[in-house]
């Protein structure tokens, strides 16, 4: 197998045609033909159908193509860091996020203490849940942050097992209500789910992978009249400030949401525990340790003893200590 095979793989998958991949890459369509069939019967798979009406990935090319795009971007990854960086180093951090402000403002604050003039790329993506598994499962990420719940966290940690990650608690808070503060719920001291029923509930997209224990939100299996699904979190504050519907989270809430609109905690024995996902078979870097080190210090200003549930020991914990704890550096 050779790096260039699968190069061709990827391409015709994406263009889904040979011909246009010939033209494209400078390679006569036989050849292009022969170097697949060669991968093909080398990993004794069929990658590709073929037929009349053009080519498609079978069920065996789409899982080989997975593994394929992770080869080609890891000797990518080698060729900046040992070709093209040799004098300068090529800094890079990659997060895959729930939605959550924290994690937007920890990014913030991270990407503002290193801007020290030197190659940098530094990326956080806000995504469903699946993907944020999917990308450090895949080292498209370095970490991932997402939460674990009563509901959730055993089909949850069976999955993070079987993707070879471990997850790192950073806090357990209390589900709570949002809603804008002239709704009728928002001079309410706590909320009963009961009291839900009737109103609205906005939840965060999930695309395929929509089953429950794939929910940003505590307690989806709750009956609601109307359920309204966004992507991003924009239109989720959006409909929050003008609309009289609701999100279930953390209660921890971002200078954005101080504005029009409320939190209220929600009478339930379910408990959110928040935290990141790294591989098992990576070490976290130094730029992944301070930016955990910035989501723990947002955490630890944040002093509402109404959301956040108490753990043993400190409420902070440095990320370099744990790394040092697990044999990471």
């Amino acid at each position: 197998m050779r790096l260039q095979q699968l190069r061709y793989v990827i391409a015709i998958a994406e263009s889904g045609s040979i011909n246009a991949v010939a033209h494209s890459m400078f390679v006569s369509q036989s050849s292009l033909s022969v170097s697949v069939k060669e991968l093909e019967q080398e990993m004794g798979i069929t990658i590709f159908n073929r037929s009349s009406r053009g080519i498609s990935l079978t069920s065996d090319g789409v899982e080989f193509l997975s593994y394929a795009r992770q080869v080609v971007e890891q000797a990518d990854l080698l060729v900046d860091r040992y070709q093209r960086g040799r004098t300068r180093t090529h800094q890079r951090l990659s997060v895959s996020s729930q939605h959550y402000a924290f994690a937007v403002n920890a990014f913030i604050r991270f990407v503002s203490e290193h801007d020290n003039g030197n190659p940098e790329e530094f990326t956080l993506r806000e995504t469903r849940t699946a993907d944020v598994i999917e990308d450090v499962r895949s080292f498209k990420s370095d970490l991932g942050i997402l939460y674990l719940g009563t509901s959730n966290e055993r089909p949850l940690r069976r999955r993070l097992e079987e993707c070879s990650l471990r997850f790192v608690p950073l806090f357990k808070a209390r589900p709570h209500v949002f809603v804008h503060e002239g709704h009728p719920l928002a001079s309410k001291k706590s909320v009963r789910t009961q009291d839900l029923a009737n109103w609205p509930r906005y939840t965060f997209e999930q695309g395929p992978d929509s089953s429950l224990y794939f929910s940003e939100e505590p307690l989806s299996s709750l009956p609601n009249s109307r359920q309204i699904i966004v992507s991003d979190r924009a239109t989720m504050t959006g409909l929050l400030r003008d609309y009289d519907g609701f999100l279930v989270s953390t209660g921890v809430r971002s200078d954005e949401m101080f504005a029009g609109i409320v939190s209220i905690p929600l009478e339930t024995d379910e408990v959110m525990n928040v935290g990141y996902v790294v591989h098992s078979q990576r070490k976290l870097s130094e730029l992944a340790q301070d930016y955990i080190e910035q989501l723990e210090d947002l955490i630890s200003q944040f002093g509402d003893s109404t959301v956040l549930v108490p753990s043993r020991g400190t409420a902070r914990h440095s990320s370099k200590a744990k790394a040092s704890e697990t044999g990471e550096a």
